[in-house]
């Protein structure tokens, strides 16, 4: 029974590792990209005409930049509160975390210390309960701090887009057509549909119930 116990605790353990790894690279990239994307608006800032739309994008887009950068900072390094333990045994010190391991003077202090813990299933299985339980927390910290920075990113990345398309329009004014800005607005109403057909699966849908 204790090495099945034992078992679903390291499975959870190596579960909840893979996911803080998966949210430091998903913050990695959102970095990545964010930076290539102010490199180039902070390149062309200057040579922008501004105007009303233009600096409400702009106020738009600066303080939303920021805010990404934050929470994905955040992501990486999460703001974690220690938790006290519950069971009375304060003095015992947590071999599988730096902050643990940073205590001992030596690797044999280390060693001996470990051994002793390692001897006792009930000291052991609460060592690994309690690393559970902090990765849980440090998880939760990342989720949230990375659904914030996904929202600011998107708003950031928006903001700029429309800035270009803006320009892009205005500078290919005197060359197009009358049409054309009828041809824009539909190209972009068939994008949002085609946007919220695939968010609701509405095709789906409807095939499903012709074959019922």
């Amino acid at each position: 029974m204790a090495d099945k116990e034992f078992n679903a605790l390291l499975q959870v353990l190596g579960g909840e590792q893979q996911i803080i790894q998966r949210s430091d690279q998903k913050a990695f990239t959102l970095l990545s990209i964010l930076g290539v994307f102010m490199v180039f608006f902070i390149v062309h800032f200057t040579k922008m005409q501004l105007d009303t739309l233009i600096f409400i994008l702009i106020v738009i887009y600066f303080p939303a930049a920021m805010c990404a950068l934050y929470f994905l900072v955040r992501v990486i390094v999460p703001r974690i509160r220690s938790h006290q333990n519950t069971s009375g045994a304060d003095d015992t010190i947590n071999p599988t975390f730096f902050g643990g391991i940073s205590q001992f003077n030596s690797p044999d202090e280390y060693a001996v210390y470990l051994k002793e813990i390692a001897s006792n299933e009930d000291q052991l299985y609460n060592m690994f309960a309690g690393q559970v339980f902090a990765l849980g927390k440090i998880n939760q910290k990342k989720n949230e701090n990375l659904r914030r920075a996904t929202f600011f990113f998107v708003t950031a990345l928006t903001s700029e887009l429309l800035i270009i398309m803006t320009l892009a329009y205005r500078r290919a004014y005197s060359y197009l057509s009358e049409d054309t800005f009828y041809y824009v607005i539909a190209m972009v109403i068939l994008g949002l549909v085609l946007f919220l057909g695939s968010r609701y699966n509405i095709l789906s849908k409807l095939f499903n119930r012709r074959n019922i």
